[in-house]
């Protein structure tokens, strides 16, 4: 199970990627971009939707948090059908789901029909992120599918930055709800070119192989598993939305425990003898969460209350980091099939720490600077996961790959719940700046050293040398031991 890190001689695009390649990576492209586009709306016009159904700050961060409730549940899902199905029918219903859950947003009445949108549009960004990033990795030569996993997530923050500009033009002079109809239109491109694509190479071979795909959905949702994974699964829901309506420290703690105790019980039912690896790459993409998502959700807010700029001067900081976030997540990719993905993350990620600070101690008057910093900050902190998926995806076998990446990931990805709430309330005390401030250099380093030290690995290492010598290889007991990491 442990995976080792060695470098790799220079790469030759042209020689090793054929048209297939490049047609495969730019209709995944395209759809991960405007994952990044309508999943970023609400950050840009949380002001605004607060004023309209007056919220406080608090409550009308849950907003960004609600499509993180939905997304462990479409990550599994969706997951499951591309394992069983195909990565590419997959990536087809995943966007769908998240346009759809889009356009709903900008016909919300009050604040619960835009949180039960928010969580459609969960489903569906889920979804994309297990599908596409599998597919991409599945259909590129192996040794670039650091590069090719650092290139895919550059759409997301480029597709952010065309919502801020988006938002830049249309919300002054018309209404945040147009801001979210406009969403509807390049997802119909996407999912055109995505119907037309091959399957992934990797999956398909395996299937004519005859590997039989590891079933989530009949793991979890058959015969007797049903009656228990049922109440779980409607557990932990309930056990989200509670936590998120601003409960005491007691409750909330006592929240955190029960959806915890769901989440391991449902790893253990359908990972099985891999359930203590996807637990710990939960943990650790909630670390990563929680370091990055913060600055993501609240930082159009910190620039409009704190240094009270324009929707215009808003748009161009938005812009600067998410052309940051998209050189980040190349170049991160770029070195991880260099020299190793763990060395490329925690290397980018120990760099980022140095513009933590500065970012958060200019104050107004300091816009080019803070351009710059913003850049370097979100382009070697963010962009550092590009990475992320292949780096998850190396501790699964294919037969379960998209099912326990969308899971371990999207459960993860709870920490993008909390993050807005938690940044909140920090800030109530210490300012916003100060919160985000905190949270960005406290998180780093605990992610660093999961990566860095690749818990998850040795956990798994660890279970296994609890249990009896078994023999044989059976279908979930993960990838070979040389698959660098």
């Amino acid at each position: 199970m442990r995976t080792h890190d060695a470098a790799a001689p220079p790469l030759r695009w042209r020689a090793e990627l054929s048209k297939q390649n490049w047609k495969a990576f730019s209709a995944a492209w395209l759809g991960y971009a405007m994952d990044g586009f309508d999943f970023g709306l609400i950050t840009l016009v949380l002001t605004e939707i607060a004023k309209d159904f007056h919220l406080s700050t608090v409550t009308a961060a849950t907003l960004v948090s609600a499509a993180f409730v939905s997304r462990w549940f479409g990550g599994l899902a969706i997951g499951a059908l591309g394992d069983r199905f195909g990565r590419r029918p997959a990536m087809v219903l995943s966007i769908a789901l998240y346009a759809v859950g889009s356009v709903l947003c900008g016909f919300s009445w009050d604040y619960w029909s835009l949180f039960a949108f928010r969580m459609v549009v969960g489903l569906g960004m889920a979804g994309e992120y297990s599908a596409s990033a599998t597919y991409i990795i599945e259909s590129w030569p192996r040794r670039m599918r650091n590069t090719a996993s650092g290139m895919l997530l550059s759409g997301y923050p480029l597709g952010g930055v065309l919502a801020a500009k988006t938002y830049a033009w249309v919300v002054p002079h018309t209404s945040w709800r147009v801001l979210f109809w406009i969403g509807i239109l390049p997802v119909i491109v996407a999912v055109y070119l995505r119907r037309r694509l091959p399957e992934a190479t990797e999956w398909q071979q395996a299937r004519d192989a005859g590997e039989r795909p590891v079933s989530a959905t009949a793991l979890l949702f058959t015969g007797r598993a049903r009656l228990w994974t049922v109440p779980v699964c409607l557990v932990a829901g309930v056990a989200l939305l509670v936590v998120l309506r601003s409960q005491s420290l007691a409750v909330t703690l006592l929240l955190v425990a029960v959806i915890t105790a769901c989440f391991v019980a449902l790893a253990v039912q359908f990972a099985q003898r891999l359930w203590p690896v996807v637990v710990g790459l939960m943990v650790t993409v909630f670390c990563a969460f929680l370091y990055s998502w913060p600055l993501q959700s609240l930082l159009p807010t910190y620039l409009k209350t704190d240094l009270h700029y324009d929707p215009g001067q808003v748009s161009d900081a938005l812009l600067y980091a998410g052309f940051g976030y998209a050189v980040g997540s190349v170049a991160s990719g770029y070195l991880g099939d260099r020299f190793g993905t763990r060395r490329a993350y925690v290397s980018m990620l120990v760099v980022s720490l140095a513009f933590v600070y500065p970012v958060f101690a200019l104050g107004e008057g300091h816009t080019t600077a803070l351009w710059v910093l913003l850049f370097l900050l979100v382009g070697t902190s963010q962009g550092a996961s590009g990475v992320l998926p292949s780096y998850i995806s190396s501790h699964y076998p294919i037969g379960m790959r998209a099912a326990a990446l969308g899971f371990s990931y999207n459960v993860g990805a709870l920490g993008g719940a909390a993050a807005p709430v938690l940044g909140a309330k920090i800030a109530e005390p210490l300012g916003l700046g100060t919160s985000l401030a905190l949270l960005g250099l406290v998180l780093t380093v605990a992610v660093v050293l999961l990566v860095g030290f690749d818990v998850p690995a040795r956990v798994q290492s660890a279970a296994e040398r609890r249990r009896p010598a078994a023999t044989g290889r059976t279908a979930t007991a993960g990838p070979p031991a040389s698959e660098k990491v």
